[in-house]
């Protein structure tokens, strides 16, 4: 569970051969490592991210990969239409990685700023990207959409109020994609990782916050999982492998849930 040493990734070779797969937040933490993830296995991966130079640094470390870099804020139209552009008419598969966190604020303490900030990027970001590329998965009759989401969307006591309510968001909007497109050949679940090593900082900015939330966390969290094994759940899902999984939250967090 966690951080286990004794877990080596085991790439299928051939799983994405022919396809190609947009992965958001590409350039570090869970976004890199499903990108590489998807790539080993065959897949043309449109590698999106904020920054350009971890993309270029993405490309370059793997030359032999089918890495496509398109930099920019995933949040606004402009770096959407790219991504899609890049595409060049096929998205087989997208998988919405890309988030920020809070600083554990609770709603009273909430400032504007930060709520927008959260939501634009967790939220409407995701919205707008899906929202691309659905066409032309329907019109492909196909297609498999992972959201990640995280335990936070799962439970009120695993980060502040604006996060919170970012992830709950994006476990509803994976379960309306779903019953609204299922009938038509596309698949849309979530991912909800725990603690994981990645570069996403998470400071306590509230007092209050850390007096009722620390002690919780500090007895229930298993140790944190490794990026790699957060894409192992997430390219289960994008994959055929995930075959008949639609509308699912897949808790990807050591047994947090369970506690």
């Amino acid at each position: 569970m966690g951080n286990d040493a004794a877990w080596q990734e085991n790439a299928t070779p051939g799983r994405f051969a022919g396809r190609t797969v947009i992965v958001t937040g590409a350039g570090s933490g869970i976004g890199q490592a499903t990108a590489l993830r998807v790539a080993r296995e065959g897949g043309r991966v449109i590698a999106a991210d904020i920054s350009k130079q971890r993309l270029d640094d993405l490309v370059a470390e793997n030359a032999g990969l089918d890495l496509v870099p398109v930099a920019g804020d995933i949040s606004t139209e402009e770096t959407v239409a790219a991504a899609v552009a890049a595409a060049a008419g096929r998205v087989d598969a997208l998988a919405n990685v890309a988030g920020i966190m809070d600083n554990f604020a609770p709603v009273h303490e909430v400032d504007d700023d930060l709520w927008d900030r959260v939501f634009r990027i967790n939220v409407t970001a995701l919205m707008r990207l899906t929202r691309a590329v659905v066409p032309l998965m329907l019109e492909a009759g196909e297609g498999s959409v992972v959201n990640v989401a995280s335990e936070a969307g799962l439970r009120g006591s695993a980060a502040g109020a604006a996060y919170t309510a970012s992830k709950h968001a994006v476990v509803g909007l994976t379960r309306n994609s779903a019953v609204m497109y299922g009938p038509r050949g596309l698949r849309f679940n979530a991912v909800a990782p725990g603690a994981t090593i990645t570069n996403i900082e998470a400071n306590w900015g509230s007092e209050l916050a850390a007096g009722r939330l620390g002690p919780l966390m500090q007895a229930n969290i298993p140790a944190p999982a490794t990026a790699a094994q957060l894409a192992a759940s997430i390219t289960f899902l994008l994959s055929g492998d995930g075959t008949n999984i639609n509308g699912a939250i897949l808790a990807s967090d050591g047994g947090w849930s369970a506690v």
